[in-house]
């Protein structure tokens, strides 16, 4: 117990340092991008505050693979250089056994990296980018015109010349409704449509059916029962594009469900999706590998260490990006473009630590 306390001693003060001086570093080389900007649109210092101080939690996402990965090598490496490690192991304690609390840390760590991002990191983020345009006055309106939506797999077609996004009104709208055989069912064409929050649909104004009976077309008015299938959510319809990366979990699911029910091309948005879950797992790999890479010379010792462990990682990054674009391009799954960096590098971790100095 008394190495356990020992070694996170070591590890936690140089941990939170490092995260701390990132994220600092993250957090200034931001402003300096941007303080031109803020100058010329006489942004008041109280506000550039603001959004600099909402950038934070993303800066402590961004530098916690970096800081635990800098704590732990330099740890180890320092304990390798001054010999007590060999202590350690003389005393019958194998490097697996006194580095286990690492990884454990470093496993629930990136369990709780997930969550800071979800909770924290995605709104505040959102909050800032808000913030950061309105004072640059880079407003975006989210009315659209123009709009194409398909719903139901293609079965339900929407087509609008306007949408007001702040009254949540759709002006010269018409639905093209397809059997499932993608037949034509019938055609409804509307003045407007306004969002009924309460109902969770489409209440359509000036509205007419056409269907087509034998060889005439016929007019008439809209059935409830087609009333009751227009639930497209009014975002679906906003001048915007969703980045599965920059939305939390569920939204980001909400989205690629509404991308398969339409039919759409949605592996890019899955793999993405997945991503979020496997990306923290960077943690618990950049640990593992310098738990094994660390030692393996008597000179330059810590130097050394982290330049291996720092090029592990980068080849982690280089090979979830090839993965993550295979998986775009449908070569290999989704869940494959996401984890299988994970699992690779948890076996070479693996193999790595098995030859480690002991």
């Amino acid at each position: 117990m008394k190495l356990v306390e020992y070694l996170f001693r070591k590890v936690v003060p140089l941990f939170l340092g490092a995260l701390v001086f990132f994220a600092l570093v993250l957090v200034l080389v931001d402003l300096m991008m941007n303080l031109w900007n803020f100058i010329s649109n006489g942004v008041s210092g109280a506000r550039v505050l603001k959004i600099m101080l909402l950038y934070v939690p993303k800066t402590l996402w961004y530098a916690t693979p970096i800081a635990i990965l800098f704590a732990v090598s330099y740890t180890l490496s320092d304990l390798y250089a001054n010999n007590e490690l060999v202590a350690i192991f003389a005393s019958g304690v194998s490097l697996t056994k006194f580095t286990a609390p690492l990884l454990v840390f470093a496993f629930v760590m990136s369990f709780a990296l997930f969550f800071f991002d979800d909770k924290v990191v995605v709104p505040t983020y959102a909050q800032k980018t808000t913030m950061q345009e309105e004072a640059l006055q880079k407003e975006k309106s989210l009315n659209n015109d123009k709009i194409v939506v398909l719903s139901e797999n293609g079965n339900i077609t929407y087509k609008a010349e306007f949408y007001d996004d702040s009254a949540k009104r759709l002006t010269g709208l018409y639905v093209i409704v397809r059997n499932d055989d993608k037949s034509l069912d019938r055609i409804l064409r509307a003045d407007s449509a306004l969002w009924r929050t309460d109902e969770k649909r489409w209440s359509l104004s000036g509205g007419v059916q056409y269907k087509i009976d034998g060889d005439t077309l016929k007019a008439s008015g809209i059935g409830s029962d087609i009333l009751e299938r227009l639930v497209e959510a009014p975002e679906t319809f906003q001048n915007n594009v969703i980045s599965v990366e920059t939305v939390d979990s569920k939204t980001a699911r909400a989205y690629i469900d509404h991308l398969l029910k339409a039919g759409l091309p949605a592996s890019e948005q899955l793999s993405i999706y997945y991503k979020k879950f496997s990306f923290p797992f960077i943690v618990f790999i950049v640990v593992f590998l310098s738990i094994g890479l660390s030692g393996k010379t008597r000179k330059n010792v810590m130097l050394i260490s982290l330049a291996s462990c720092i090029s592990a990682a980068v080849l982690f990054y280089v090979t979830q990006m090839i993965t993550m674009l295979l998986a775009k391009f449908e070569y290999i799954s989704p869940f494959a473009g996401a984890w299988s960096p994970v699992f690779l590098f948890v076996v070479i971790a693996v193999i790595v630590l098995k030859y480690a100095r002991t």
